[in-house]
C-alpha cells in the first residue's frame, strides 16, 4: 500500500482521509474526528457513515464557534481559516453519506455557506458564480466559484476545473488549485456539473454523456467577463473528470488546451468491473451513488447507459494542446487507460503523459495522496502551454 491509512483496510474512508489531509485540513483536528471511529472502520465502508459524519460535525461545530469568537474579536483571518477548516470537514463528512439520506443536503448547504463565510474574511479574489445553463429548454445556473488572477481588470487566461462523481465545487477550492493558478497569473472557474455538489444536491441536474453541452456554457459565460481572455480558456477535469474533460474539449473547439486528471478513458468498462467486485470504489454505497448522479433508478439500464461513457473515437477529435495526469497506483482507474488516451490523442498538437510513481507520491487516484505534487506539475504545465500559445501567435 503507498497511502497513509488511518483506518488498515478500508480504502474509502483513508482515500476521505487523505484527500481531507491534502486539503487544507489539519491533522490533529482529523484525527479527533476519526479516532473514535475506529472499530466502525473495519466493518467496510457502508456501516457506520452516519457516525462518521457525526464525528466530524463535532469537530466542525467547534471550529465555526471559535471562528465566531475571533471574528467578534475582529481576529478575521484566524477565523476566515477556522471557517475554512470547518467547511473542509463538512464537506469531506457528507461525500461519504447515503444518496438516500436527505439530511445530507442540509450538511451540503452549510459546508457551501462556510466556504462562503472563509471567502469573504480570507481570499476576496474568489467569489459564488452562477453560470447560466439551459437543461432540456428548461433555463437554469451551475453554481461555481471564480478565482479572477486579473491586474487591474486586464483580460487573464483562465481554467475550468470540474470535478468527477462525489466530489464537490467546495473541494477544489480546498485543493488550492486556483491559488496556484492565480501566482501564475491564471484565473479560474471551478464548477459543480450536472450530477455533482450544488447543481445534484440542490437543483436536481444529472450527469450526462455529452459533457460538451456544459463546456460550452462555460465558455459562453466566461467570454462575456472583460477580464478574461477568449482564446486562453482551457479545461481540467479530476476522476471522473477524466472523462468529462477530454470528451468536451473534442467538441467545443473554443478550448484551448485540457488536463485529464485522472484518464478516466472507459468509464463504462470500469462499472462492468465493479460489478465483478474489481477495483476500489470511491465512496460508500456505491451503487446508490452512481444512480442519483446520473438521474437512473435501475442498475441495469444505468450500465446500458454507462456503456457510452468512453472516449475511444473521441480523443483523435482533440486539436489543442492535451496532458493526461495519472497515478501508477490508482486502484480506482487502471493505468492502461492513461496509455490509451495518450496513445488515441494523434492530433494533439502537444500530448503529455505524467505517470506518477510510489516513490515520489501522488500515485493513488488523481494524487490525492499527494495533492500539492500532481497540483505543481499540471499548473507549471498549463502556464507553460499557455505561454508556448501566446509566442506562436506572435509575429
Amino acid at each position: 500500500m503507498t497511502m497513509f491509512e488511518y483506518f488498515p483496510g478500508n480504502y474509502v474512508w483513508n482515500l476521505g482521509v487523505v484527500a481531507t489531509l491534502n486539503s487544507g485540513g489539519a491533522i490533529d483536528e482529523v484525527d479527533r474526528a476519526c479516532r473514535p471511529l475506529r472499530e466502525l472502520a473495519a466493518q467496510g465502508a457502508d456501516v457506520g457513515t452516519g457516525e462518521f459524519m457525526a464525528a466530524w460535525r463535532r469537530v466542525a461545530d467547534q471550529l465555526e464557534e471559535q471562528a465566531v469568537e475571533a471574528e467578534k474579536a475582529g481576529h478575521l483571518r484566524t477565523a476566515g481559516q477556522k471557517y475554512f477548516r470547518a467547511s473542509v470537514y463538512v464537506s469531506q463528512a457528507e461525500r461519504m453519506q447515503s444518496a438516500k439520506d436527505a439530511s445530507r443536503n442540509v450538511e451540503y448547504q452549510r459546508s457551501v455557506d462556510l466556504l462562503v463565510r472563509s471567502l469573504v474574511l480570507t481570499d476576496s479574489a474568489t467569489t459564488k458564480v452562477e453560470v447560466p445553463y439551459t437543461e432540456d429548454g428548461v433555463e437554469t445556473a451551475l453554481p461555481a466559484y471564480f478565482c479572477s488572477a486579473s491586474v487591474d481588470g486586464t483580460p487573464a487566461p483562465v481554467m475550468i476545473l470540474w470535478n468527477g462523481l462525489d466530489s464537490t465545487k467546495e473541494m477544489m477550492v480546498g485543493s488550492g488549485f486556483h491559488r496556484e493558478m492565480a501566482v501564475r497569473g491564471i484565473s479560474t472557474l471551478m464548477i459543480d456539473c450536472p450530477g455533482s455538489g450544488e447543481a445534484l444536491r440542490l437543483r436536481g441536474l444529472t450527469a450526462r454523456v455529452d459533457t460538451e453541452v456544459w463546456a460550452a456554457s462555460c465558455v459562453d459565460w466566461l467570454e462575456t467577463r472583460a477580464d478574461v481572455r477568449r482564446d486562453r480558456i482551457g479545461l481540467a477535469g479530476w476522476s471522473l473528470g477524466g472523462y468529462y474533460a477530454p470528451r468536451a474539449a473534442a467538441f467545443e473547439k473554443r478550448l484551448a488546451l485540457c488536463v485529464a486528471w485522472g484518464a478516466n478513458h472507459n468509464w463504462g468498462a470500469v462499472q462492468k468491473r465493479r460489478l465483478n467486485r474489481e477495483g476500489e470504489n470511491p465512496v460508500p454505497h456505491y451503487w446508490d451513488h452512481v444512480l442519483w448522479v446520473w438521474g437512473e433508478d435501475d442498475v441495469d439500464r444505468f450500465i446500458a447507459t454507462a456503456e457510452d461513457v468512453h472516449l475511444d473515437g473521441v480523443v483523435e477529435q482533440i486539436t489543442v494542446p492535451f496532458l493526461i495526469a495519472h497515478g501508477e497506483n490508482d486502484r480506482q482507474i487502471p493505468l492502461e487507460y492513461a496509455h490509451r488516451s495518450f496513445e488515441q490523442a494523434v492530433n494533439s498538437p502537444k500530448r503529455e503523459l505524467r505517470v506518477f510513481t510510489p516513490e515520489e507520491g501522488a500515485t493513488e487516484h488523481i494524487g490525492l495522496d499527494h495533492f500539492p505534487h500532481v497540483i505543481d506539475h499540471i499548473a507549471d504545465w498549463v502556464a507553460d502551454t499557455f505561454g508556448e500559445l501566446d509566442e506562436a501567435s506572435t509575429p
